[in-house]
């Protein structure tokens, strides 16, 4: 995987940059995939929900196996393909006895190489995926359940990895990407290896077309706004937001706002918060 800048022959291709990949090939396996339909941010109403989407080119979407539940047999990477529902590739495996699959592709994952996936200890390799109370304390971790048996939950975006620091009392304490340490049953599984595609965040777009393909649109300053639409807008000219902290078009506030229940449930899981910003 390679970021390649080209000739600015026209102004969009001036800033912009690709990800290209010679090892990866068009989907082969049409059992594999089924239709998406794009929402556009809206939900069975029909009531916008999530604003700034729609549009962008049509996709299918890749059925992936997170579960990873064919323990003990032997699965060839046949291909890593690209995946247009998420940043990360994905590897196209075909086990022994015949069964095709999709999982994230690790990074270092090679075409022709075996994997496993099992309930017992087995080898420390990349794509091999065991429960955690099996992994030696180190390890780096992608795709991990929260709940034993539920598939994988955490680390499955382009880069993501996750430390396997230690393991008492049933539980492995696990470093989150975003330095949070959090305990986990250790019953739960995990692969080993970090997600591959890491340059992915390098990747600059450059146009907004480029956007558009992705289903992404325009967002508008609230600033730029009038008063009866934001909280910041109005004003001659360009003005400050005219408050001590910014707010949301609805007038709640935003931006470092820690939105998180003070009672919730799993905060008994946390023994170290993430790096906050400090304002």
């Amino acid at each position: 995987m390679v970021i390649v800048k080209y000739k600015p022959t026209t102004p969009g291709r001036r800033l912009s940059s690709v990800n290209r990949n010679s090892d990866l090939v068009k989907p082969k396996q049409r059992s594999l995939l089924k239709s998406k339909k794009s929402s556009s941010g809206r939900n069975n109403q029909g009531k916008i929900t999530i604003r700034r989407r729609g549009g962008g080119a049509k996709r299918h979407y890749r059925i992936i196996d997170f579960k990873r539940d064919k323990f003990d047999i032997p699965a060839k990477v046949v291909a890593l393909e690209y995946d247009p529902n998420r940043s990360a590739n994905i590897a196209f495996l075909q086990y022994a006895d015949g069964d095709k699959r999709y999982i994230i592709a690790g990074q270092g994952l090679k075409v022709g190489q075996v994997i496993l996936s099992s309930n017992k200890k087995i080898d420390i390799k990349t794509g091999n995926n065991m429960p955690l109370e099996y992994i030696p304390a180190g390890q780096v971790l992608n795709s991990v359940e929260l709940i034993p048996g539920a598939g994988a939950k955490l680390a499955r975006s382009a880069g993501n990895e996750i430390i396997l620091m230690g393991r008492e009392k049933g539980m492995a304490q696990l470093k989150m990407p975003s330095s949070e340490i959090r305990l986990i049953p250790e019953g739960c599984r995990a692969t080993l290896g970090e997600v591959g595609n890491a340059e992915h965040g390098n990747i600059r777009w450059g146009k907004a077309g480029r956007m558009r393909h992705r289903g992404k649109r325009p967002q508008v300053r609230g600033k730029a706004m009038n008063p009866v639409d934001h909280p910041h807008g109005g004003g001659e000219g360009s003005q400050p937001i005219g408050m001590k902290h910014p707010k949301t078009k609805w007038g709640k506030p935003a931006l470092g706002v820690k939105t998180r229940k003070k009672n919730k449930a799993s905060n008994r899981l946390i023994l170290k918060r993430r790096k906050t910003k400090k304002r």
